[in-house]
């Protein structure tokens, strides 16, 4: 079976966060600066969005519910319902804290929900001119709803977070900070969610590897696959030995992020961007990719336990 790549929606400024909602067989995601979450249904090819009050880092499906996410918005972290239609009005059910309040130029980037469904999600430096970040004044967060639901900082002086996945089998989180160019493997309790003893399983620089580490997911081999922003690329990673077993070419020179889903779980969903950093990203840039025929399958995204 041969890998094909297909573009499922038009070009987005800053598309991220894809998450398959396997309740309803639909992908979700979000374009940051156009502020706008997404939702895009395969079987229909059926394509919706709606606007939010701010820049989106990510949304997440709330467990048990067809209708109800959690998103990062600007430095907030808010419950809403959007009932998935274009343009359809979003209420704010709750909010469920507010992080970086030191850091008022910070805004909130990746998000996902680990094994037992608690919030890990991270804030990014203020970016200006575009691709310069203000570097060591984030932090990454998790919110656990078996802790009261509060926010709890668990990693700091991180620049642009990003790269969250889990691996049960070998008790593992792995986690990027974009601007150090580099994958980190924690040890990983699913019990308590907590996370030590950190270390350098993947370095860009020292490999020589054009772009940066973006978003991250995970197959059932426990092989990891990098969306590396301007790479033209998304890398398939052995984290156990640091070997690249695969270099997904992707017609987007600013890969941002990957997921795995579909009825089986073995389509890798692609988002990318266009953002004016160096030069002009031309078309089919920031648009979003369905990529069949890897021979391999991912973990089921999860949705938030609140």
């Amino acid at each position: 079976m041969s890998v094909r790549i297909e573009k499922i929606t038009e070009p987005l400024t800053l598309g991220e966060g894809p998450h398959w909602d396997e309740r309803q067989q639909a992908l979700y995601f979000v374009s940051i600066q156009d502020k706008t979450i997404h939702k895009y249904v395969p079987t229909t090819e059926k394509h919706t969005k709606t606007s939010l009050d701010g820049r989106v880092g990510f949304i997440l499906p709330v467990e048990g519910t067809t209708d109800q996410f959690v998103v990062g918005v600007e430095r907030k972290f808010l419950f809403i319902q959007w009932d998935g239609e274009d343009g359809s009005k979003v209420a704010v059910l709750k909010e469920l804290g507010e992080v970086d309040k030191d850091r008022p130029n910070n805004r909130i980037n990746d998000g996902k929900a680990d094994p037992r469904g608690r919030l890990f999600a991270g804030t990014m430096g203020h970016e200006d001119p575009p691709g310069n970040f203000e570097r060591n004044k984030a932090s990454l967060y998790k919110l656990d709803s078996a802790k009261d639901g509060k926010l709890e900082k668990i990693i700091e002086t991180v620049s642009l977070s990003n790269g969250l996945a889990w691996d049960l089998k070998e008790k593992a989180f792995y986690y990027t900070d974009s601007m150090q160019f580099s994958i980190t493997k924690f040890d990983y309790d699913v019990d308590t969610g907590e996370i030590s003893n950190p270390r350098n399983i993947f370095d860009f620089k020292q490999r020589g590897l054009q772009g940066i580490p973006d978003g991250t997911t995970i197959d059932t081999d426990g092989n990891l696959w990098v969306a590396v922003f301007g790479g033209s690329c998304v890398l398939k990673i052995n984290p156990k030995n640091g070997e690249i077993l695969q270099k997904l070419a992707i017609p987007a020179e600013q890969v941002t992020s990957a997921t795995f889903g579909g009825p089986n779980l073995d389509i890798l969903f692609v988002t990318s961007a266009c953002c004016n950093v160096g030069k002009e990203q031309l078309p089919p840039s920031g648009a979003t990719f369905m990529v069949t025929g890897l021979g391999v399958k991912g973990l089921p995204n999860v949705s938030v336990r609140l």
